[in-house]
């Protein structure tokens, strides 16, 4: 399927998270050690926040590994919050409408799974889409509509009940189609204040997630590590497999939990899908 990375604290130049690391980003693209399958080369895409708070999005069909404006933008670009994200397509185009992260207004979404039988719940699904956001999907991947559901179910405003809410819809229309498990994978939403992180799977066995340690923890583990310089006590980065096998520094999320990265604490819950009372 696919992996992803999420970065959220200390502004950054990009390329010290995707490019640096024994396993990093960009080498999972070639040889993931957790994926579904080890190359994820359908694609890439990378979305980051400016001072301003305004979210900018480069994505592109070349795999990862072998863009050479992927290096150069990371290597230039600072940022607080940022996504990343490397393709594996579980059957739709590659093409560039498909690629994460997606984008509405100050919204970014990137997902690794997928909607089990795709294109015989998709017209269900797509009907369910606000009109007023139904133009707005561009490629025809599921994860695209899965974060326009979302946002017409209260992403906005309420992103752990919409994604719940969301995936639980999923959930009821598969069903009514005979597919025992139709959700399956990781989530990250972010509106360039907070970052939510989600892990779930109708069968139980999701896709893999981590988070990193505390920073104060860190420094106490690592105390003259110079690559802790970095960061500071808000950083976290969440991952869909560990930039590395450093002890101590990475964390796996349960099966069904969400997360949310926030300034101060942040804060970890169960996932509980329950589709809206009007399906």
């Amino acid at each position: 399927m696919c992996r992803w990375l999420a970065y959220y604290g200390k502004p950054i130049r990009m390329d010290k998270v995707l490019f640096q690391g024994e396993y990093s980003l960009i080498d999972q693209s070639l040889k993931s050690r957790l994926g579904a399958e080890p190359t994820n080369g359908d694609g890439f895409g990378i979305g980051w926040y400016s001072a301003s708070g305004e979210p900018g999005v480069f994505r592109s069909t070349e795999p990862a590994w072998n863009n050479r404006n992927l290096r150069e933008i990371a290597g230039h670009v600072e940022s607080n919050l940022f996504f990343a994200h490397i393709r594996a397509t579980t059957g739709t185009p590659v093409q560039e409408t498909n690629c994460h992260p997606f984008h509405y207004g100050k919204w970014l979404w990137m997902h690794n799974g997928l909607i089990a039988d795709w294109l015989e719940l998709k017209r269900d699904i797509v009907l369910q889409v606000a009109p007023a956001l139904y133009p707005l999907i561009e490629g025809t991947t599921d994860s695209e509509v899965l974060f326009y559901l979302a946002l017409t179910l209260g992403l906005e405003e309420d992103p752990p009940g919409a994604v719940e809410r969301a995936i639980g819809l999923v959930e009821e229309i598969g069903h009514r189609h005979g597919v025992r498990y139709p959700f399956q994978g990781t989530i990250a939403t972010t509106n360039g204040e907070r970052l939510w992180a989600f892990r779930y799977s109708s069968e139980g066995q999701s896709r893999s997630l981590y988070f990193s340690t505390r920073y104060d923890t860190l420094k106490a583990l690592y105390p003259d590590d110079p690559r802790l310089d970095d960061f500071d006590e808000e950083t976290r980065i969440v991952v869909s497999e560990p930039l590395g096998n450093v002890a101590g520094v990475w964390n796996h999320v349960p099966e069904a939990m969400w997360g949310v990265v926030q300034p101060g604490q942040d804060e970890m819950s169960t996932f509980r899908p329950a589709a809206p009372a009007a399906v």
